[in-house]
């Protein structure tokens, strides 16, 4: 099978598509014929060499956390999937190095999901790290209906699936991002703050006695932490943007991990559009060095997504 490989750190050039054997499926797991994997910062820091130990020297890696595709084979003592079935999978990469970027996977059958109907795997494939990631920071937090929320980052991967979850169940949500993103935030019925270097000042101006908890999408960190009252919450989502609690507020980290049970769910609100899937590009693999490139560029709204037919053209 075809998969995107590294075997040097380096720039987007050390990427290769080469020829890995096709994984044999083991008992509790299931093989996905994978469509469109997307491509992730996380792709791009280990393909840099910027994992440490976590990523070692030395082996072929097939990189990708995501995937969306079909149903090709079935483990024994897996259940609750056919052939054939249209499916969403993540893996848990920086634990396992099962890589998504390939033409097949094989998977725990309890990280996927049936696919929600109608939607094409292009757009399938943003869905499932993002959307856990928060999703599960949203759990962190632990807010309640009426409570305020703030989502740094908010028109990003993780700060877009953020917004809409948040009004899904029942929060007041403010989000800061860039100008150009207000429309978009508006439309999604939050309160819109204008990004800038002090994240917490802007935030107070909206909301003066400060947000019940804040999502760091936007990893601003200790210029963020002061739009939190007293007591409330704060979770960021990378290491390097987790700031020391203050004022009793509780910091913590999410690190999102493969829940299918959560991913159907999620699934769910694509299907009945109470949750917006945004791509940006699409590339073959065999110009997955360009999706890295442009991925490291920033700004983007939307997801980017290598696609394993040969025929697929960038768009």
């Amino acid at each position: 099978m075809r998969a995107v490989t590294f075997t040097a750190f380096g720039g987007p050039d050390v990427l290769t598509v080469g020829d890995r054997p096709i994984p044999e499926v083991t008992a509790g797991h299931v093989r996905v014929r994978v469509h469109a994997a997307a491509v992730h910062p996380l792709d791009v820091v280990a393909r840099a060499g910027y994992l440490g130990p976590m990523v070692p020297a030395g082996p072929t890696y097939v990189l990708g956390v995501d995937a969306a595709g079909t149903v090709d084979a079935i483990g024994l003592g897996a259940s609750g999937f056919h052939i054939g079935q249209p499916v969403l999978a993540m893996s848990d990469w920086p634990e396992t190095k099962i890589g998504t970027q390939a033409e097949f996977v094989v998977l725990p059958a309890a990280a996927l999901a049936p696919a929600p109907a109608g939607v094409a795997f292009e757009a399938a494939a943003t869905l499932p790290l993002n959307a856990h990631t928060a999703a599960q920071a949203l759990r962190i937090l632990g807010l309640g209906a009426g409570d305020r929320i703030a989502v740094t980052g908010a028109a990003g991967a993780v700060g877009g699936f953020a917004v809409q979850l948040a009004r899904h169940q029942g929060l007041r949500v403010v989000a800061v991002a860039a100008p150009e993103d207000e429309p978009f935030l508006t439309g999604l019925g939050a309160t819109f703050v204008a990004r800038s270097d002090n994240a917490a000042a802007a935030v107070r101006k909206a909301v003066p006695g400060g947000v019940d908890g804040l999502l760091d999408a936007a990893s601003a960190g200790h210029s963020a932490i002061g739009a939190v009252r007293d007591g409330g919450s704060f979770v960021a989502v990378t290491p390097p943007g987790t700031p020391p609690s203050e004022r009793g507020v509780r910091v913590g980290l999410v690190q999102a991990r493969a829940d299918g049970a959560e991913l159907t769910e999620l699934a769910r609100l694509v299907e009945s559009g109470r949750l917006n899937l945004r791509v940006a590009r699409t590339f073959p693999f065999e110009r997955a060095a360009e999706a890295h490139a442009l991925l490291a560029k920033g700004g983007l709204r939307g997801g980017v997504v290598l696609v394993a037919g040969r025929e697929k053209a960038d768009r």
